[in-house]
C-alpha cells in the first residue's frame, strides 16, 4: 500500500512541523507565562503534545495523527523514567516496523476487515468464477474466507508490511486459490480482476480511482471499505450491521 514517494516526504515535512511547532509553543509558554507549572518535563511535553495536535488538525491530517502528535513527546517522557534496557526500545521499533511499515508515505495504517465485512464481500462475488484482488490484505483473514467459501474463484492478496503478509502467507498456505504478495501494489494491474477490494483511507482514494478507470474491464466491481471515492457516486452503498457501521462503496470504474 505505498503511495508515491512526494506524498510520503509532505507528510513526513507536515509531522515534523507539527512536533516543531508544538516545541516552540510549548517553549514560549514555559518561558514567559506558565514558568513554574510547565517546568516539570511530564508538563511540559503535555503542552507540547497538545499543540502540536492543534497544528496537524489545521494540517488536516488523518484523525490518526492527531493522538500519534499528542501522545509522542508525553510517552516518551513516561517511558524514560521506566528504567527499561535500550534494547527494549529497539526492539519495540522494528516490531512496529514490521507491523506498520511505511505508513507515513502511503498514509494507509493497518486495517483489518471484520467477520460481518467478509461476509458481505462474499455476498458480492459474482455467480461464475471471478479473480479477486485483495489490495493490502492485511492479516489475509478476508481472502482465506473468500477461497474457502468459492474454491472456484482465483484470489490475490497484495501487503506492503512484512509481518502482515508472513501471517496472511501462513494463513492461506494451504489455499490452493490464493496468492499473497509482498509488495506495492500500485504497478500492478488490474484489468484481470472481477472485483478488487480495498480498506486503504481517504488519500489514496482518487489515484485508485483513475486507476481504475484506466485499467479495470466494463462491469468488473471496485469495492472500498469506508472510504469513498470523492466526486464519484457509487453504483450502490451497502450499510452494515457491525459495530462499526461498516459501509462498503460499489462503484463500476469501466461503467
Amino acid at each position: 500500500m505505498t503511495a508515491p514517494g512526494g506524498l510520503g516526504r509532505s507528510a513526513l515535512r507536515a509531522a515534523a512541523v507539527a512536533q516543531l511547532g508544538g516545541l516552540a509553543i510549548a517553549a514560549a509558554l514555559a518561558t514567559a507565562v506558565l514558568p513554574d507549572r510547565l517546568s516539570q518535563p511530564q508538563a511540559f511535553a503535555i503542552v507540547q503534545g497538545v499543540a502540536a495536535a492543534l497544528i496537524a488538525l489545521a494540517q488536516r491530517v488523518p484523525p490518526w495523527w492527531l493522538a500519534i502528535h499528542a501522545g509522542f513527546l508525553p510517552l516518551a517522557v513516561l517511558a524514560s523514567r521506566l528504567g527499561l534496557p535500550s534494547w527494549i526500545w529497539l526492539g519495540g521499533f522494528i516490531l512496529l516496523l514490521l507491523v506498520f511499515w511505511r505508513t507515513d508515505r502511503s498514509r494507509v495504517p493497518l486495517f483489518l476487515s471484520n467477520a460481518t465485512t467478509r461476509a458481505a464481500v462474499t455476498d458480492l462475488l459474482p455467480a461464475l468464477p471471478a479473480n479477486v484482488l485483495d489490495l493490502g490484505c492485511g492479516d489475509g483473514a478476508l481472502l482465506a474466507q473468500l477461497a474457502r467459501a468459492r474454491p472456484d474463484c482465483r484470489f490475490v492478496g497484495y501487503e506492503h508490511a512484512p509481518l502482515p503478509w508472513l501471517w496472511a502467507s501462513l494463513r492461506c498456505r494451504r489455499l490452493p486459490n490464493v496468492s499473497i504478495r509482498l509488495g506495492d501494489f500500485w504497478p500492478h494491474a488490474l484489468g484481470g480482476y472481477d472485483l478488487v477490494y480495498a480498506f486503504l483511507s481517504p488519500a489514496p482514494m482518487p489515484r485508485l480511482w483513475a486507476k481504475a478507470g484506466a485499467e479495470m474491464r466494463p462491469g468488473a466491481l471496485l469495492v472500498s471499505n469506508s472510504f469513498a471515492v470523492p466526486g464519484a457516486p457509487p453504483e450502490r452503498t451497502l450499510e452494515l450491521a457491525d459495530p462499526r457501521h461498516t459501509r462498503l462503496y460499489c462503484y463500476r470504474p469501466a461503467g
